[in-house]
């Protein structure tokens, strides 16, 4: 079955441009020209990818990514007239997954996309196993940095942002090591993310609600106050 994108834009012009795009290339879309018929697409479907205008008139694109994060795991692109740092780091703190600024070529959107579902979706092989890939193990779990993919103790495939997986990759890399918001921010985006100490902080909560037995208690990323965080397991490579 092909692929559906929900497209969220304000401008009929431009939501006319990417369906002819996303329809010529293979997908199915779905239009809304405001929140409310974006959340009211998914009563009817959930999309396997959104793009999401971040300024949808009256309406505020990330109070949408949120809401759509509360009942979703879809990746999500984000879509702006502006090259706004600040709006870049919100977008991605909520759980974006991409961030693309208008105007835009609509081969790099296809080419976003395409890479997007690619991390977010399973890949397996004939069989239905997972492809071979070098992967790091922590407190049961399994991790393929090259497919960014990331299984727990069962077996069972956690649904990461990129945001999020990129930070767990960080801490797979930098075990029983104390980086400071400053050093995470360098890792994951450098000057980019500087302006919001918050958005690590926020990256952190939504990684542990994902992998901690107990989000509440976490154990597996500890906090040092003060400074930073810590990933407190053994991880080794395979």
């Amino acid at each position: 079955m092909s692929k559906t994108i929900l497209i969220v834009d304000d401008e009929a012009k431009l939501r006319k441009l990417l369906v002819t795009c996303f329809e010529e290339d293979g997908f199915a879309t779905i239009e809304a020209g405001s929140g409310a018929e974006a959340l009211a697409a998914f009563e009817r479907r959930t999309p396997d990818l959104v793009t999401l205008d971040l300024h949808l008139g009256t309406d505020n694109g990330i109070d949408i990514a949120r809401e759509i994060k509360k009942i979703s795991d879809v990746p999500i692109v984000m879509v702006t007239g502006r090259g706004d740092v600040i709006d870049r780091i919100i977008g991605l703190e909520v759980g974006a997954d991409d961030y693309i600024a208008k105007p835009f070529h609509v081969r790099e959107v296809l080419a976003r996309v395409h890479a997007v579902l690619r991390r977010s979706g399973p890949t397996t092989e004939a069989n239905g196993t997972a492809l071979a890939a070098k992967s790091a193990h922590f407190a049961g779990w399994r991790a393929l940095p090259d497919r960014f993919e990331v299984f727990d103790p069962d077996g069972n495939p956690c649904a990461l942002t990129t945001a999020e997986f990129r930070l767990l990759l960080v801490f797979l890399e930098h075990p029983k090591r104390i980086l400071s918001r400053e050093q995470l921010m360098d890792f994951l985006g450098g000057a980019s993310y500087a302006p919001l100490d918050r958005t690590i902080d926020n990256q952190v909560a939504r990684l542990r609600r994902k992998i901690e037995p107990e989000s509440d208690s976490p154990a597996i990323i500890r906090t040092v106050r003060g400074v930073g965080y810590s990933f407190t397991e053994d991880v080794t490579w395979s």
